[in-house]
């Protein structure tokens, strides 16, 4: 196991290191950044846009460009913004840790909403509880985030506060804390999470309780569960032991997957309700071709899709000792 994870983490840096090439190539075929410079900095001299040029690696050819940046980035100095001219770290730092919060909780909250009601829905199918867990399950899958975030906003925000005659909304419909506001106010967070969480969860819970039903339902029907059945084992145990740990499996795939996606940011949701996370930074830094921002931001997401993707091997591992061999 520990070779394997070695060979994987070796074959990731190469990976790693094509992948930013290419998405490097990408930003420069589509952003301008000494335009962008420009725009911001209107009354820039010839001088100024030289020294631009020289500090930020934008002299030579496509490689020598991406050699530069890759030899600072690595030394952890990532450079300034083009708009405001402010580094980089710390606000793709607060944004990261913004959206970690949001998507951890919108994760684990709809992972296990949605496992449980498919687990409930696969031992008793055709039922009026499967009946309506599918029927629910499809609607939310149906719904887009967009669509879903206007409609909580409107009854949380407009039509609660009316009904209950309040001077404020219910819920707040943008934001992590109120303006002006400093510190750590756990409850006061909380307020500000339960929207956009209630947003990302609607989705998660239709995919993993359609997955777990499906699942489950395919091991139930397994040569290996009739056989621990024959033993005399009892169904929970056969279920508990037997049918969630090989139903698993394929869903840690699609969990490693969302883990991944989630360092780049629910764009949808964060960009609705203004949620300062990695998505609301990256649609900022493209709408100012903040070339500089924008590179960072694609290497901590292609990185985190692979450090997960190398995570959910290993959960095979300990889930199917099979694959060990």
């Amino acid at each position: 196991m520990l070779r394997y994870t070695g060979r994987r983490l070796t074959w990731a840096i190469p990976t790693l290191l094509i992948i930013t090439f290419l998405v490097f190539l990408a930003l420069r075929a589509g952003t301008d950044p000494v335009a962008s410079f420009l725009r911001s900095n209107p009354r820039a001299s010839a001088e100024d846009i030289q020294r631009y040029k020289e500090v930020n690696g934008l002299i030579g050819t496509p490689p020598e460009q991406y050699f530069h940046w890759l030899g600072h980035f690595v030394r952890g100095d990532w450079g300034d913004s083009i708009k405001g001219n402010l580094p980089v770290w710390p606000a793709i730092k607060d944004a990261m840790a913004n959206t970690l919060v949001l998507g951890l909780v919108a994760a684990v909250v709809g992972i296990t909403i949605g496992l449980s009601i498919g687990i409930l829905a696969a031992l008793r199918p055709y039922t009026k509880f499967d009946t309506a867990a599918t029927t629910g399950a499809f609607i939310g899958i149906s719904i887009p985030p967009f669509v879903s975030a206007v409609l909580l906003q409107l009854f949380f925000c407009v039509y609660m506060t009316k009904w209950l005659h309040m001077n404020h909304p219910f819920l707040p419909t943008s934001g992590v804390y109120p303006p002006g506001h400093t510190g750590f106010d756990p409850v006061l967070r909380a307020k500000y999470l339960i929207l956009p969480v209630t947003v990302v969860a609607i989705q998660t819970i239709a995919v993993y309780s359609r997955y777990m039903r499906t699942q489950l339902l395919e091991v139930k029907s397994s040569d290996y569960m009739r056989t621990a059945r024959s033993k005399g084992i009892s169904e929970r145990a056969v279920i508990v032991k037997h049918g969630l740990r090989n139903a698993l499996i394929p869903i840690v795939t699609v969990a490693a997957l969302d883990f991944g996606a989630i360092i780049g940011g629910l764009i949808i949701t964060e960009n609705i309700f203004q949620y300062r996370g990695m998505g609301y930074f990256f649609l900022t830094a493209l709408a100012n071709g903040d070339y500089p921002q924008l590179m960072p931001w694609l290497v901590i997401v292609v990185f985190s899709v692979i450090l997960f993707n190398l995570f959910a091997d290993v959960l095979y591992a300990v889930l199917d000792p099979r694959i060990r061999l």
